[in-house]
């Protein structure tokens, strides 16, 4: 479900390069967790079903897409990043260098700990 929120914010506080890179994201979280919806959570966009599934931030030189539960996930990818006790987060630079694959797999993940 796509907030005017959300579109907001991408399209006021990103620059083109990183729009493009959440496009995607909101592409793939609309497929793998179609009842999540997308909301504002600490400032930035994020994707909640029972609990939060995944946020976005921003720098200057990538987008960071994490994991509320990412911790618990099988990381056959060794895409994750992150030490902490729950959450684990993807780099994202490039929308050409996108594993979509990968990305799908963390959210089917994600939405069946959800549903736990």
């Amino acid at each position: 479900m796509s907030s005017a929120e959300v579109d907001e914010f991408v399209r006021t506080n990103l620059p083109p390069q990183h729009q493009n890179i959440v496009r995607i994201l909101r592409e793939l979280m609309a497929e793998g967790a179609p009842g999540a919806s997308e909301v504002i959570s600490r400032g930035s966009p994020a994707w909640k079903a029972g609990t939060i599934l995944a946020i976005i931030s921003h720098s200057k030189t990538h987008i960071t897409f994490a994991f509320a539960r990412g911790a618990e996930f099988d990381d056959d990818h060794d895409l994750l990043e992150g030490v902490g006790k729950t959450t684990r987060h993807v780099k994202l630079k490039s929308s050409d260098a996108l594993d979509r694959d990968a990305l799908r797999d963390y959210i089917r993940q994600a939405v069946a700990l959800d549903q736990e």
